[in-house]
């Protein structure tokens, strides 16, 4: 579907970054990122070609699950700074044409949230509703069977109320009652609250675990279940998450959001493509971006990337908008999961494909994972599960600005073992060569050019190497991205989709400027732009 580049709304032709903020710019020397640091560091986006910035939560927290267990939805934590912090990196963002989208966490809280507090203290407190609370089965056995992403069951024994509690992720993050309207009213506050005071939207965190089976069935057994997968997956979540009522959760929050002008609303939703289409709409009335995990989780194939491009553009209604995530705060990073090279044409997939992409930060920098002792491993997820799978802390280590020994992140020590990635944003700016100046390039290249920001996807070629695609404005084809996924030369000729253009841009600028004419060969793990004539 094409659509006109002077009627799209920002998010539809920018760019969004995710700031780890806790990692990317300490501004106290305290160790921790915090907002003042971020406002340090707001002329580099502008620099980067950056339009939209997603905050991870900086709202009061025991960081049980660094932010995403929140005590107080409507303050900052100190760590973090203070509201007038926050209303100066709104003003300078805007200032710069930045946009400002927070992370909400609506699905559960802090078990040191108040409302938790009073729901567990008796069954007859007012907010002893506002979480899920069950009766055990015989011989005091959970309510059923539903396993927690954390390891282990779901289910939290309270003492004091002779209930269980349910928790989707950590034990210390009991689950909100959505089915409760007065949960929803105070989410739809809290929401106003933020957007009143100058944000752009929200990216909504584990928005598919919102609203459970009312019955409260067992989920079923995964037959697809290999001893090697995590312990959670044993299980479908079939009545644990992505029930059909969430729908009418979707239509409020961005009925509350159309009430503000140009304000987004991103949904996190990690199921596979034609669920993940649920959460926009059948006419673009739920939510403006699904995020679109497929990226994250596929095999570095192409003929396999191909298909998921294919299923994705196919499903998608008129009026929804594509989004792409390549890499975010809970999986590995681009560079280590594809290799240095290859991180190279991943920049260029992310930043051709029709869509929105999304970013993480250091990404653009080819950031590589940090391995953590387990003495020092902070991250609750794997460290409550016998078997030790991906840590999450290993993406999670500071950003790299320049060659110093904390590399211009603190003055100090960071809160977390220092990233052992040997480059950095000073060094990679003095080199065009860098993959820095790959990702400001290709920026550039797709900001100014309609065909790459709103233009038709056109599939043209797939095979186990290489993957092929043309982008289309107005009516023709105006670029021809080729990439070869594969450590070895590909020879493609299109067949029937005849072509001649020059190579605008590459993953390496020594490939730039040649003549290609129905037929290319790409070097092994390169990428070309091609500008059709």
């Amino acid at each position: 579907m094409e659509n006109s580049s002077t009627t799209q709304r920002w998010w539809q032709q920018g760019i969004i970054y995710q700031v780890y903020i806790k990692s990317f710019q300490d501004s106290n020397a305290d160790g921790v990122g915090d907002l003042r640091g971020l406002i340090q560091r707001l002329d580099y986006f502008q620099w980067l070609g950056i339009t939209a910035l997603w905050l991870s939560p900086f709202y009061p927290s025991p960081h049980y699950d660094f932010g995403y267990d929140v005590s107080d939805y409507t303050a900052i934590d100190p760590e973090a700074g203070t509201f007038a912090d926050f209303e100066a990196l709104v003003a300078e963002a805007h200032r710069r044409q930045l946009k400002i989208i927070l992370d909400l966490v609506p699905n559960h809280t802090s078990d040191e949230h108040p409302w938790f507090k009073e729901s567990r203290s008796s069954r007859e407190n007012p907010k002893h509703d506002w979480y899920l609370w069950k009766e055990p089965r015989a011989n005091q056995y959970p309510p059923n069977n539903w396993l927690s992403e954390f390891g282990g069951a779901a289910w939290e024994w309270e003492p004091a109320v002779g209930k269980y509690y349910y928790h989707a992720f950590g034990k210390h993050q009991p689950d909100l009652n959505w089915r409760n309207p007065e949960v929803q009213q105070e989410m739809l506050r809290i929401m106003r609250f933020w957007l009143d005071r100058g944000a752009d939207g929200f990216r909504i965190d584990a928005f598919w675990h919102l609203i459970k089976d009312e019955h409260w069935r067992d989920n079923p057994h995964n037959s697809a279940f290999t001893p090697d997968m995590p312990e959670d997956e044993q299980l479908l979540t079939t009545y644990s998450a992505h029930q059909p009522e969430i729908y009418d959760i979707v239509r409020k929050m961005r009925g509350l959001i159309d009430e503000y002008e140009e304000r987004l609303m991103l949904v996190e939703v990690n199921l596979p493509t034609p669920e993940t289409i649920f959460y926009h709409g059948i006419k673009g009335e739920g939510a403006h971006l699904s995020m679109n995990s497929r990226l994250l989780v596929l095999p570095w194939k192409s003929s396999e990337i191909a298909r998921a491009i294919d299923e994705y553009e196919g499903l998608l209604p008129p009026q929804a908008w594509p989004n792409w995530v390549m890499a975010n705060h809970d999986q590995r990073r681009i560079a280590s999961r594809v290799g240095a090279p290859q991180a190279r044409v991943a920049a260029m997939l992310l930043l051709t494909l029709r869509g929105t992409p999304t970013l993480y930060y250091g990404d653009e920098i080819g950031m590589t994972q940090t391995e953590i002792p387990v003495a020092e491993r902070k991250d609750p997820q794997p460290l409550v599960k016998e078997r030790q799978y991906f840590m999450r802390d290993s993406v999670r280590t500071n950003m790299r600005w320049n060659p110093s020994v904390y590399g211009g992140f603190s003055e100090v020590s960071p809160w977390i073992r220092a990233s052992t990635f040997e480059s950095d944003v000073e060094t990679q700016q003095q080199d065009p060569d860098s993959i820095l100046w790959l990702y400001k390039r290709l920026m550039a290249l797709r900001q100014r050019e309609p065909a790459l920001h709103s233009g038709v996807y056109i599939p043209v070629f797939s095979n186990e190497q290489a993957l092929l695609y043309a982008r289309r404005w107005e009516g023709r084809d105006r670029f021809l991205i080729a990439l070869n996924l594969s450590d070895e030369p590909v020879y493609v000729h299109t067949g029937a989709y005849a072509f001649k253009g020059h190579v605008e841009l590459a993953t390496s600028t020594s490939l730039e400027g040649q003549w290609k004419d129905n037929s290319l060969t790409l070097d092994k793990q390169a990428g070309v732009i091609i500008r059709l004539e």
